[in-house]
């Protein structure tokens, strides 16, 4: 209320792009933290075979830093999953509220 009629047209289609575009950003985003500790932990995963292929019994002793990394990094992973979790849920909260509530 209170939007002059001949901006209206405009302010509706900019809500509706609005309405539509915040799940998509959220999925994109929600996406880039999964493909990116995925990334990570094949690099560092790929590491530590090469290292313990390569360098045989020296190797092994080589690779156990790496292997570490990784066991850390799969923790991070299952931190940052925790964390995408509860903001796609509040968000999605949010959103449903905002559709079901559009005046407030």
């Amino acid at each position: 209320s209170g939007i002059p009629g001949y901006i209206l047209p405009l302010v509706v289609l900019i809500e509706i792009i609005s309405f539509f575009s915040r799940p998509i950003s959220l999925s994109v985003r929600l996406f880039a933290n999964m493909l990116a500790g995925h990334i990570t932990l094949k690099v560092f995963a790929g590491f530590v075979t090469m290292l313990s292929g390569a360098l045989g019994a020296a190797g092994l002793l080589v690779g156990v830093l790496p292997l570490l990394l990784a066991v850390a990094i799969t923790g991070l992973e299952f931190l940052v999953a925790f964390l995408q979790a509860y903001v796609f849920t509040i968000l999605t909260c949010i959103y449903l509220n905002d559709a079901i509530h559009p005046g407030h």
